[in-house]
């Protein structure tokens, strides 16, 4: 069973008995079906069934001449909105499936950003289309989380938040240079890194470390697509699952100056969200190339 199922408010499905039978209803009456030609006798074919705005479970297979469908995996999706990144995006596929992860290299986080490529079809399709020259435009990232924390914001003044701007700003340059191979941006780079050890080390003695750190993002567990999140509340809304009649929590999040939406089920959230304060929690991260 998948653990991410409970994101979108299937966290009371107690057996596998249950869970065949919602898949069943998924490839039965499903909102969208794709199939792409892999070979002269099999179809990668995919199920798509909403339930809700922009949430819901994908089931996928192949579909063999005679129009027999065999079940190879599914997955919880939710689509988030708007536009995450411009950065490059390199795809790659699983080794074990038909599945694909995309590598976002954004200089605002400083590492490969890896998602589960939701829009797998699409990506199929523009590849078969244009062979190894798919152009990609953008990326719209969006997390599934089985809970998190409310925490308060970090007070700052204009001025703070003008100096911390600068900053990041003056960062992503380096980064962009040190990339290029200049000694003198990663010295630099090292430097910055060694003062900043410096003053959290010295701050932490009478001061906590959520009081220090704005937002974060860093990789979590074994998984190369699940990461461990904090970041400020910019929109939220509630949405209820058609089928468990469910409530949950539709953010908007500005993580480490990266905007993007996540799905939580409102009772597994700590605390009351409003507009400012900060999420804390762990998603898995999936994502949409927009070609």
């Amino acid at each position: 069973m998948h653990q991410y199922l409970k994101s979108i408010g299937f966290g009371n499905i107690n057996n596998k008995r249950e869970l065949h039978g919602i898949l069943y209803q998924v490839e039965e009456s499903y909102t969208e079906h794709h199939l792409i030609t892999l070979d002269e006798e099999t179809d990668f074919c995919e199920y798509v069934k909403e339930y809700g705005a922009g949430i819901g479970i994908a089931v996928f297979g192949d579909m063999d001449i005679h129009e027999k469908f065999t079940q190879r995996y599914y997955l919880p999706y939710f689509l988030g909105t708007g536009i995450t990144s411009y950065a490059d995006v390199y795809v790659e596929r699983r080794i074990d499936r038909e599945a694909y992860v995309g590598i976002c290299e954004d200089l605002k986080i400083g590492i490969s950003l890896i998602f589960h490529l939701q829009n797998v079809s699409e990506y199929l399709k523009e590849k078969q289309l244009y062979k190894n020259s798919v152009k990609y435009t953008s990326i719209t990232l969006a997390g599934l989380c089985n809970g998190g924390t409310i925490l308060l914001p970090v007070q700052k003044n204009k001025e703070q938040e003008k100096k911390q701007q600068e900053t990041a700003q003056n960062r992503m340059m380096l980064m962009s240079a040190a990339k290029s191979g200049d000694p003198a941006a990663i010295e630099s780079l090292t430097l910055e890194d060694i003062d900043t050890y410096s003053e959290v080390s010295r701050r932490l003695i009478t001061e906590d470390v959520f009081s220090i750190v704005d937002t974060y993002i860093m990789p979590y567990g074994v998984e190369c697509d699940r990461y461990s999140i904090m970041g400020e509340i910019l929109e939220y809304q509630k949405m209820e699952n058609e089928y468990t009649k469910e409530m949950l929590y539709i953010m908007k999040l500005e993580v480490n100056e990266l905007t993007f939406d996540i799905c939580v089920p409102v009772k597994e959230v700590m605390g009351e969200p409003a507009v400012g304060r900060r999420f804390r929690g762990e998603v898995w991260m999936q994502g949409r190339i927009n070609f």
